[in-house]
Order: structure tokens, then C-alpha cells, then sequence
């Protein structure tokens, strides 16, 4: 699973990437020092860019991250089921035709990062070692996620439509698949994609366009990546530096070589 992602890059930039862009923001000034790791167990607030179903448009929105089962009544069942769908399998939009997934397949967004982080499990380390990924090359990427829409009733008695996402996974590549290599979803990745298949995202207008999004595996060589602090409960780093930045952990084997007799295979 992916539930951690990294934005440390101004989104100004995105709005270069999509000129004709409708900025729907409610806040329009970020502190980015709260982007740098962005964990997605809250289901925080952060902004993604969707196609209007109605206008055609393309917009830039806060969604919350993690899809909400409107379907389900119960609040604590409700809470539970929903961290099942911070993350969509990729491989159900199209061929499961009985999938929540499949239903949405028409509500389409892009979550705009500059990197993500997962855990990597090493056999004599007690904590699993976070590592960042992002695109050589590429201060902002966007990676392919699906949306909905829900209702919320203020104090007020006002109805407010709040959107909710999920982000798109596929099976990891070999570099993802020995940084991401315990848990019940190991050896899985975000879908990373080109900028030509992540712009197909938004547009496709049929089930036919979004077949090469789906088989399309990014290349090892196109990832860069590197071990960096602890994560979890937001500590501060020893050395002040940025979430998103390597740290020097002792002793690290080479990727593919974490078992004590392991053969690494870089």
C-alpha cells in the first residue's frame, strides 16, 4: 500500500503542465513544511486535479484521501472499510464489473507529488527502513486516481459536496518490489506513469484508452530513491533536515539482499 506521499514542490508549477486549469482551491497559500509527508491514515484534505463530468473541465480541488463508502452506515464500520480504499488495484477498474472501482471508472483525478515513501523490511532491524521515490527529472509528477462525491450537513443544517480519492496501484517493478517487500500488500507500487499517460488519465473518453495506462510499468532506471528518517508519529530528524531527504542509516544492505542469505541482485 501507498500511504504516504511527499509535495514539496510549489503548485504553480502544475498549472504548467495543465494551462487551461481551474484553480477551486480553498486555501491558495500552502506552508509546504506540512506537505513534506502527508500520511494518508487521516484522510487529510490535499489537492488534486479532476475532470468536471458535467463541463468537461479540469479543475484543482482539496479532496480527502481515501474513498468514503457512502454505502456502508455505521460510523466505526464505515472508518474501518474506508482505509481499504485509500488505494485502488488498477488492475480492477476494467475487468471487474462488480467493483466499487469499476463504477468510478469515469471519475478520474491526478494527485500531484514530487515523491511517495514505502517501507523496506531488513532481517536484523527491528523498524522497517522508509525509503522516498520520485521521477528522475520531474519536480512534480502526478499519479492516476479515482473520485467521488458525498454530502455533509454542517451545524448550520447547510449541505456542503465534499470529494474523497483513492489512489491507482499495480504490481511493483523490481527496485519498488524489494523496497516495498513485507506486508499483506507487498511487492505493490503507485502507478507511476509518463506525462503523455498521465494527461490520457484526465481525457480518455472510453474504456479502450485506458488499457496502456493499466499495462504501463515504469522503467527501474526512471525511479530515483534513498533510505530516509523515521515517518511514523512525525518525529524530528537528528539533523534537521527534511522529511523527504536521505539519511545515513547504518549498515544498509543493497536492495535485494535483506535476507541473511540473500543474494543482492544490483
Amino acid at each position: 500500500m501507498c500511504w504516504d506521499i511527499s509535495l514539496h514542490t510549489n503548485l504553480e508549477i502544475v498549472k504548467k503542465a495543465f494551462p487551461a486549469l481551474l484553480d477551486e482551491r480553498k486555501q491558495l497559500e500552502y506552508d509546504y513544511r506540512n506537505f513534506e509527508n502527508v500520511q494518508a491514515i487521516t484522510f487529510p484534505a490535499y489537492p488534486v486535479i479532476y475532470k468536471d463530468q458535467e463541463n468537461e473541465k479540469i479543475n484543482l480541488l482539496e479532496m480527502e484521501w481515501g474513498v468514503l463508502p457512502t454505502y456502508i452506515q455505521d460510523p466505526q464500520e464505515q472508518v474501518e472499510r474506508r482505509r481499504n480504499m485509500i488505494n485502488v488495484r488498477s488492475e480492477r477498474i476494467l475487468t471487474d464489473h462488480n467493483s466499487y472501482w469499476h463504477r468510478l471508472k469515469d471519475q478520474r483525478c491526478l494527485i500531484p507529488v514530487s515523491g511517495t515513501f514505502e517501507h523496506r523490511k531488513i532481517h536484523d532491524k527491528k523498524k522497517k527502513i522508509p525509503y522516498y521515490i520520485g521521477q528522475k527529472g520531474r519536480e512534480v509528477f502526478f499519479i492516476p486516481g479515482i473520485y467521488q462525491w458525498h454530502e455533509v450537513i454542517t451545524q448550520d443544517g447547510d449541505v456542503h459536496q465534499v470529494g474523497s480519492f483513492g489512489m491507482l496501484t499495480r504490481e511493483a517493478n523490481t527496485v519498488m518490489g524489494h523496497i516495498h517487500n513485507d506486508g499483506p500488500n507487498k511487492r505493490r507500487m503507485p502507478l507511476f506513469l509518463t506525462p503523455e499517460l498521465e494527461q490520457q488519465w484526465l481525457q480518455a473518453k472510453d474504456d479502450k484508452s485506458l488499457v496502456d495506462i493499466f499495462h504501463y510499468e515504469i522503467a527501474d532506471q526512471a525511479l530515483e530513491y534513498y533510505p530516509v528518517y523515521t515517518l511514523r508519529g512525525y518525529p524530528n530528524r537528528p539533523d534537521g533536515k527534511h522529511r523527504y531527504e536521505p539519511y545515513p542509516w547504518a549498515g544498509l544492505p543493497p536492495l535485494g539482499q535483506d535476507g541473511p542469505m540473500q543474494q543482492s541482485l544490483f
